[in-house]
């Protein structure tokens, strides 16, 4: 299965819908969710944020790619109705920082499934733009901290339904300039996170990207994925994050893998915002 995955109405993918569904097709995947980019810290149009919101963003409107990549999901449902478990999801990133954007999203009953995740923490820009090499190691800890802690603040809200690629944060620093962070040091808040996700009836993914872009490992390792286990996680899905047709459910054995060796023995996908589960095979 493949439970995230970006198309054409995500700004940074160009992969049209109809091949991706179609290659989801060909893979017979147990289940396919789209889940396009929505930030919620962009969901107007540029006018609308002040200066200095502006410098730390690189979109907006993301209410229309929303709007329009669940209109194309939602028809693709009925065209493959019978031929592909086709989940019409979102990835709805920074919740924390307009939370009327994201009861927006919740409310929209063509939503079947929400990946909760942070990519930029208040203030800075997303992990993907920081030029990491010119922070010391206190200020990149202190960025790591924000960010665990916004992950936290996160995990008590009922505004989601995972939590996407925990770790996140460790990405670019590592792949591009190899700045490999401890975040041992953030471990009881990581699991203070777990417990409440998984009280709450909450879920992480397993996000496999990392496998083919250089990082070596997924978000989260194994670790984590088995701390979320030990603290009564129960739902787990896995995604590639793929941003093109070729990389839809790239890596989905490994990533079902280091869900058995964490202690799981099924997956999770979401059909009108409740779990579903298949077995490990």
């Amino acid at each position: 299965m493949d439970c995230h995955t970006h198309t054409q109405f995500s700004v940074d993918s160009e992969a049209d819908i109809n091949e991706c569904v179609r290659r989801a097709a060909e893979l017979e995947l147990a289940a396919y969710a789209i889940t396009d980019h929505c930030e919620c810290n962009a969901w107007y149009g540029r006018e609308h944020y002040s200066e200095a919101e502006q410098q730390v963003r690189e979109s907006f409107d993301y209410a229309s790619d929303f709007e329009r990549s669940v209109s194309a999901v939602t028809a693709m449902k009925e065209k493959y109705a019978g031929k592909l478990n086709l989940i019409c999801g979102v990835e709805l990133g920074q919740i924390l920082h307009d939370t009327d954007a994201a009861k927006t999203v919740n409310a929209d009953n063509r939503v079947d499934f929400i990946i909760g995740s942070v990519h930029q923490v208040l203030g800075e820009q997303d992990f993907y733009f920081i030029d990491y090499e010119k922070l010391t190691m206190d200020e990149i800890y202190d960025l790591l901290e924000r960010y665990f802690r916004e992950v936290y603040d996160l995990s008590r809200t009922d505004l989601f339904d995972v939590v996407g690629h925990i770790t996140y944060c460790l990405r670019y620093m590592k792949q591009r300039h190899g700045i490999c962070a401890d975040i041992s040091r953030f471990d009881d808040m990581i699991g203070e996170t777990f417990r409440n996700l998984a009280q709450n009836g909450k879920g992480i993914e397993i996000n496999t990207s990392g496998l083919r872009q250089g990082f070596g490992d997924c978000f989260p390792d194994l670790k984590y994925v088995k701390l979320f286990r030990d603290l009564g996680g129960e739902i787990i899905t896995i995604g590639s994050d793929s941003h093109t047709v070729e990389d839809i459910a790239a890596n989905a054995a490994d990533g079902a893998e280091l869900a058995r060796a964490a202690g799981f023995r099924r997956l999770a996908y979401f059909r009108k915002r409740k779990p579903y589960f298949t077995d490990i095979v």
